[in-house]
């Protein structure tokens, strides 16, 4: 039986052409077990005043396993109870030891030292969630003497000295470890020593570089708990807590730097759950769709289906108007504002009062406005909030009725993640899945079992990646020396140690017999940021009150805040007066405008380490950190690039049409990015015989780019976000046509590497895209890339497929 919400998404009928298929998942029934004999009794009873009156079997085996001692992944689905798997051991083990701890100066703590625990998650938010939840049971149970606290940047610095002396579990990031705790170890060494926990939440966020970087993160931590733990105690135990993924414990083991054999994984979800309906959804095509869009689509996407934006806008006013609780997760920020204002502009025509129940969130705001945001929500002020991913994660909002997930969201595991959020606590849900004008948002909605039925993907990083791998062995020794025992902990110790090798050549670190040691006054954790940017966001700040409204990554700011550009907070437009990059901040004026903003950049691309070889003259020379093969004609590549990028100008487009009112230029600096890349390249004659004269082939090379930048997603753990690309007729480095498709970070993070694995797979599900799009010339369900710094122009999508077809005829199999 569908959700009844679904009957409100068709509208009666006059919708019913745009789902294209509603998968019933069944409700689950819950299976309880009895509390651990081992369980601090008054935490069994706060639990219960709270309405716990038995865990769920799989919240039992998570912390019987993690209160023997072993390394827990905890992998179940959203709002399946995972804290209380890893609460109950953590505090219990707090309140249950009593050894005396003696602090640096020699003296005993004035209450009786015991245990501590340390809580990690990727956002400040959930450490906020997380702190409230834990609060309560504390409260419920009378537990006063646990002392339970967050700490991260917004911390003062009275707090922080507060929680350094005195607070059992606490709640941080891995930035906060990173930048302040870690290299404060001396401050922190109450906390170290008696570290009897580290709990690692959301397991599934960390992947790529953030998840390398994580990953070295958490190494050094547990190497400086083991310096300040007495002689004979146990090394703290980790938990993992994830969503459902693949190879769980591969995953926790990669983190925690352990085998994966040595944990003890719980996968097996014994929470209830109710119905969902899940439904997959594609905007209708546009009347007379070659001219202007339709009133609110003001997704820059202009092809010949309505946009995933408005489309969402239309379908959360719907809702909204019939009472139910709503999540639109949107892919960026720009569209989480975009459609927060058009439901609001919606519902001030039904009823003004119900424009007020709507708001977006997004990351870029400040702490206390997302945390009123959440509070908001949790107790029904807001009936709905447009979001980007950063409500993704397990802050506990709880009592949703409908999810809608405005374009892919990456992987499989974020679309069940966002999933979750709607019917928890065992209700009943509805899902919506509403496809963007990209080729694999399009395949999914027409191929439901490629989303509904195919496995979920496991998390993919590689902590020794040497560009992330090199700053973090530099914190390490500016930490404490790096011993060669210490090497295993950080990768093989071969590989290790050649890195060491290089940092001591370059003068980063110093060799001595007894270690590796930073010798510089300045620390070392400002050599890299967690988030792969490895510069400070920029601070938008409204010039006429000095108000920050939020803040920008430093790698997209020369794209969305460069002088002149439109900048959207909570439905008022400013624009920016100026872009200040030496002091990451952009000066922005509230203005009414009727225009938005889209940069222009350039971007090229060398190949590492290159050296001359002749294109087509037997196989391709072997050449250093590139690995190559042929398909006859055709070569691949895969290995170390430069990618050198610069925004050089912006359009201003009237909204909504998106007419083009100017196009103006900028003197931006050029960014390099050294990364991994896989490429194909094309002699004269596969060209000839795909039909292609030169005047065709940047435009078939480009369209090609863009449609298998879109396709690889399918089949590697990534989204088109974390790639980029470029194509051009005659490449320096190859001396032929040739296609680049690169990870958009440092060093990389294995999806290139994937798409050479799959060479033939991927460029025949990108050929079958193109083909199978309904439009003439090519739209942005096929060859148009919402990204693409040239205003996708040229594109041949006719002349795409023909080349394709060329390259697809040497394909070996």
């Amino acid at each position: 039986m569908t959700h009844p919400l679904l009957d409100v998404l068709l509208a009666g009928g006059r919708r019913a052409d745009r789902l294209t298929h509603a998968a019933e998942i069944p409700a689950r029934d819950g299976e309880s077990a009895p509390w651990p004999h081992w369980a601090d009794p008054a935490l069994v009873a706060g639990y219960r005043s709270l309405g716990v009156d038995q865990p769920w079997r799989h919240q039992v085996e998570a912390a019987e396993a993690a209160w023997s001692g072993r390394h827990v992944a905890l992998a179940t689905s959203t709002g399946s109870g995972k804290s209380l798997a890893f609460w109950l051991p953590a505090l219990t083990s707090v309140r249950a030891d009593t050894a005396a701890t003696v602090l640096d100066a020699g003296r005993i703590e004035s209450t009786l030292g015991r245990g501590s625990v340390l809580y990690i998650c990727p956002t400040k938010a959930l450490a906020a969630d997380q702190l409230a939840g834990v609060q309560r049971v504390v409260d419920a149970s009378g537990a006063r003497d646990l002392r339970v606290a967050t700490c991260d940047g917004d911390t003062g610095f009275e707090e922080r000295c507060w929680v350094q002396d005195h607070a059992d579990a606490v709640l941080t990031n891995p930035d906060f470890l990173h930048f302040s705790l870690l290299p404060n170890h001396r401050r922190w060494a109450r906390l170290l020593r008696s570290l009897r926990y580290v709990i690692v939440d959301e397991g599934h966020a960390y992947r790529g570089v953030f998840g390398a970087h994580v990953a070295l993160v958490l190494r050094r931590l547990t190497r400086l708990a083991a310096h300040y733990a007495p002689a004979g105690s146990r090394p703290p135990t980790v938990v993992v807590a994830s969503a459902t993924t693949a190879e769980p414990a591969t995953t926790a083991g990669r983190l925690a730097g352990v085998p994966a054999e040595e944990i003890a994984v719980v996968a097996d979800d014994a929470s209830p759950a109710g119905a969902r309906t899940f439904a997959l959804w594609e905007p209708p095509v546009r009347p007379g769709w070659d001219a202007a869009p339709v009133e609110g689509d003001l997704d820059p996407d202009d092809g010949p289906r309505r946009s995933a934006t408005a489309e969402t806008a239309d379908l959360l006013a719907d809702l909204v108007v019939h009472g139910a609780r709503s999540l639109a997760f949107t892919r960026s920020r720009r569209g989480a504002e975009t459609v927060a204002t058009v439901t609001r502009e919606h519902l001030r025509q039904v009823d003004p009062s119900l424009a007020t129940r709507v708001a977006a969130y997004r990351g870029g705001y400040l702490p206390e406005e997302r945390r009123a945001l959440e509070e908001a929500l949790r107790g029904g002020e807001l009936r709905a909030l447009a979001t980007t991913n950063a409500l993704e994660l397990g802050v506990d909002i709880s009592g949703l009725d409908a999810v809608l997930i405005a374009g892919w969201p990456g992987t499989r595991m974020s679309v069940w993640q966002q999933a979750g959020r709607a019917g928890r606590a065992g209700a009943d849900g509805l899902v919506a899945f509403v496809a963007r004008e990209d080729p694999l948002d399009t395949y999914l909605v027409r191929h439901p079992e490629a989303l509904l039925d195919a496995p979920l993907e496991a998390t993919v990083f590689d902590p020794t990646n040497p560009y992330v791998l090199a700053p973090h062995l530099c914190a390490a020794a500016a930490e404490l020396p790096v011993r060669t025992e210490d090497l295993p902990s950080f990768g093989r110790p071969a590989d290790v140690r050649s890195v060491l090798e290089v940092l001591v050549a370059r003068g980063a670190l110093r060799r001595r017999t007894s270690g590796w040691y930073w010798t510089h006054a300045q620390g070392a954790a400002g050599l890299t940021d967690l988030r792969g940017t490895g510069e400070a966001p920029v601070r938008v700040v409204e010039s006429e009150t000095g108000r920050v409204l939020g803040t920008v990554d430093a790698g997209s700011a020369d794209g969305q805040v460069h002088d002149g550009a439109v900048y959207v907070h909570q439905g008022e437009t400013y624009v920016v007066e100026h872009l200040d990059l030496d002091d990451h901040v952009a000066l922005v004026q509230r203005r009414g405008v009727d225009h938005g903003t889209w940069s222009r950049d350039v971007t090229s691309i060398l190949i590492a380490n290159q050296q001359e070889h002749v294109p087509g003259g037997g196989p391709a020379e072997e050449l250093p950190a590139t690995t190559r093969r042929s398909w006859g004609p055709v070569d691949w590549g895969v290995g170390p690039v430069e990618v050198t990028s610069q925004v050089v100008g912006y359009q201003r487009r009237r909204l909504p049409d998106l007419q083009v009112l100017g196009t103006e230029s900028l003197d931006l600096p050029e960014r390099t990015l050294q990364t991994t890349a896989v490429w194909w390249s094309v002699p004269a004659e596969v060209l000839d015989a795909a039909g292609l004269d030169a005047a065709r082939v940047p435009g078939a090379l480009h369209a090609a780019e863009h449609a298998s930048i879109g396709m690889l997603p399918l089949l590697a753990t990534c989204d088109r976000w974390d790639l980029g690309g470029v194509s051009t007729d005659m490449h320096v480095d190859t001396g032929r046509a040739t296609v680049f498709v690169y990870d958009a970070y440092p060093g990389g993070a294995g999806f290139a590497e994937r798409g050479y694995d799959v060479g033939a797979t991927w460029l025949r599900a990108t050929r079958d895209a193109i083909a199978g799009c309904a439009c003439a010339d090519g739209c942005p369900a096929c060859v148009q890339s919402p990204k693409c710094g040239s205003f996708n122009e040229p594109l041949d999508k006719a002349g795409a497929v023909a080349l394709l077809d060329a390259l697809l005829a040497h394909a070996p199999g």
